[in-house]
C-alpha cells in the first residue's frame, strides 16, 4: 500500500464545504415555509423543517456550552426517515441524508457515509450543485476507503458536470492514479493540480514539489527530476534535495557534476550519512585527488557518521596510500589490523611498515599475515615478506619464502619468485664479499701498533 501523501485534511475540508450545506438549508426553509401538501423539489414542509432544526441543534448547538448529542440526534434522523420519507420530496430527502452523512462522518463511519452518498445519487431530482458536491465527496470518500478506480470515477463524473476546475480534485486523481501505478496521469493530473494552485494565487509547499519529483524518478525521466529538484533547491534550500541532486546526475551517468554537487552538499554541511560520506570521499580519490577524500572521511569520523569498524578504517588508509601520505595511513592500518581476523589488514601493514623502511616490523606483519590465513593472495605476501627480510640480511630466511611464494602461487608467481631468488643470491653474494673485505680491512689496521701510548 502506498504512502497517501496527505490525502486526509484535504478530505476532511471538502467535507465541510459539503456538509455546510444543511444549515443553509434550514435557514432558506424558515424564510419559505412551504405548505404541508407541497411536492416541489427545493422547499421543505414545516414537519420536516422543524424536524430538522431539532437534529441541527443536537449536532451543532447554538449555545457552545451546551454539549453535542450525536446519539440522539441519529435516532430522530431515524425516526424522521421512517415516518416521513415515502411522503418525501426529493429537496426534504437530500436534505435528511446531509444531515446522516454529518452523523457518519462526525463518528468516522465512512462506509455508512459512502452508502448514503450514494443513495443520494438515486434522488431523481437532486439539484445539480448537490450532486456535483456529491460526485466530489464520493471521490475523496473512496480513495479514503482505498477504492482507487471508484475514487476516480466519481471525480471524473464531477468534472463532467462543471466547466471549473478543482485543485482538489486534480489532487484526489493524481493519488488515486499513484496508486494504480499508472503515472503518466497520476503526472498529468499533479501538474495541472500546481498550475491551477498558481493561478489562483495560493502557494505551494515543498510537498507538492516532491509528490511531482518522486513521479518523475517512477517514470525515469531523470532530466525533468534535475529541473524541478534545482527548482526546489532554490525555494526551499532543503538537504535532502542537495542530496537528491548527486543521484539525479549519477542516473544521468554526469559523473563529474554528481561529485561536484555532492561536495558542494558537504561542503555546506548537509552530508548526515556514512553512504554519502564514504562515496564523496571514494570518488574523490577515482578523481586522482585522494587526500581531499581523506579528509572528507576524516571529517565523517569526527562527526559520528563514519563507524570504527574493518571497512573504513581500511578505506581511510587506502586513501592516505594512494596519496602517499604513508605515515597518515599508518593509524588505520594498525586499527584494521586489530579488527580484522584474516590476515589481509596485517598485509597491508606490512607494506605500510615497509615502504617506512621499518623493516623488521613489515617482517612480522606479513608473518603474522601468514599466520592468520585468509589472504587473498598468499603467493605475494611471501614475496614481499622476502624483500623485507632481504633488508634485514636474513638472506636464507627470504630464500625460503620466495620457494613457499613459488609454492602458493600459479605460473606467473612463480615466475616472479624465481626472478626475486636470483636477486637474493646475487644480492647475498655481494653482501658476503664486502663482508670480508669489512673484516681485511679491520684486520690491516689492528696489525699496526697504536700511535698513542
Amino acid at each position: 500500500m502506498k504512502r497517501m501523501y496527505g490525502l486526509f485534511p484535504a478530505l476532511l475540508s471538502g467535507f465541510v464545504l459539503m456538509l455546510a450545506q444543511p444549515g443553509a438549508t434550514v435557514l432558506a426553509g424558515e424564510e419559505q415555509r412551504a405548505p404541508p401538501e407541497a411536492r416541489t423539489a427545493g422547499t421543505l414542509g414545516p414537519q420536516v423543517m422543524r424536524a430538522i432544526s431539532e437534529i441541527q441543534e443536537m449536532m451543532t448547538p447554538e449555545d457552545p456550552d451546551d454539549p453535542v448529542d450525536l446519539a440522539g440526534a441519529k435516532i430522530a434522523l431515524d425516526e424522521l426517515r421512517e415516518r416521513r420519507w415515502d411522503r418525501m420530496n426529493d429537496f426534504e430527502k437530500s436534505t435528511l441524508l446531509n444531515f446522516y452523512i454529518s452523523y457518519y462522518l462526525a463518528e468516522e463511519d465512512f462506509t455508512n457515509a459512502l452508502r448514503t452518498f450514494e443513495e443520494m445519487l438515486t434522488i431523481e431530482e437532486l439539484r445539480e450543485d448537490t450532486r456535483r458536491r456529491t460526485y466530489r465527496s464520493l471521490g475523496q470518500l473512496y480513495a479514503a476507503e482505498e477504492n482507487w478506480t471508484e475514487s476516480i470515477e466519481n471525480y471524473q463524473a464531477w468534472r463532467e458536470m462543471t466547466l471549473e476546475e478543482d485543485v482538489i480534485v486534480f489532487k484526489g486523481l493524481s493519488y488515486a492514479h499513484y496508486q494504480l501505478d499508472e503515472m503518466i496521469p497520476a503526472r498529468d493530473f499533479w501538474l495541472d493540480y500546481m498550475n491551477l494552485s498558481l493561478t489562483n494565487g495560493e502557494e505551494l509547499g515543498r510537498d507538492d514539489y516532491a509528490y511531482l519529483n518522486g513521479v518523475y524518478f517512477t517514470l525515469e525521466t531523470f532530466d525533468e527530476a534535475l529541473d524541478l529538484t534545482k527548482t526546489m533547491i532554490m525555494k526551499f534550500d532543503d538537504p535532502t534535495d542537495w542530496q537528491n541532486l548527486s543521484a539525479i546526475y549519477a542516473s544521468l551517468d554526469r559523473e563529474d557534476e554528481r561529485v561536484q554537487s555532492l561536495n558542494l552538499t558537504y561542503l555546506r554541511g548537509l552530508l548526515d550519512d556514512d553512504t554519502r560520506f564514504l562515496n564523496l570521499g571514494q570518488s574523490l580519490a577515482g578523481m586522482e585527488i585522494p587526500l581531499s577524500g581523506r579528509k572528507v572521511l576524516d571529517d565523517g569520523v569526527a562527526q559520528g557518521y563514519i563507524l570504527d569498524d574493518l571497512e573504513n578504517n581500511t578505506t581511510l588508509a587506502q586513501m592516505s596510500m594512494l596519496g602517499a601520505e604513508y605515515d597518515e595511513a599508518l593509524e588505520p592500518a594498525l586499527r584494521a589490523a586489530e579488527l580484522d581476523e584474516t590476515g589481509n589488514s596485517h598485509d597491508t601493514l606490512g607494506y605500510l611498515y615497509y615502504v617506512l623502511n621499518q623493516y623488521e616490523e613489515s617482517a612480522e606483519a606479513f608473518r603474522t599475515a601468514l599466520d592468520r590465513g585468509g589472504l587473498e593472495d598468499r603467493a605475494d605476501t611471501l614475496l614481499f615478506l622476502a624483500r623485507a627480510l632481504v633488508e634485514l640480511d636474513e638472506f636464507e630466511a627470504a630464500l625460503e619464502a620466495t620457494a613457499d611464494s613459488a609454492e602458493a602461487g600459479g605460473e606467473q608467481e612463480q615466475n616472479a619468485a624465481r626472478s626475486y631468488r636470483e636477486f637474493i643470491q646475487s644480492t647475498r653474494q655481494v653482501h658476503n664479499i664486502l663482508a670480508e673485505r669489512r673484516a681485511d680491512a679491520i684486520d690491516f689496521y689492528e696489525s699496526y701498533p697504536s700511535l698513542i701510548d
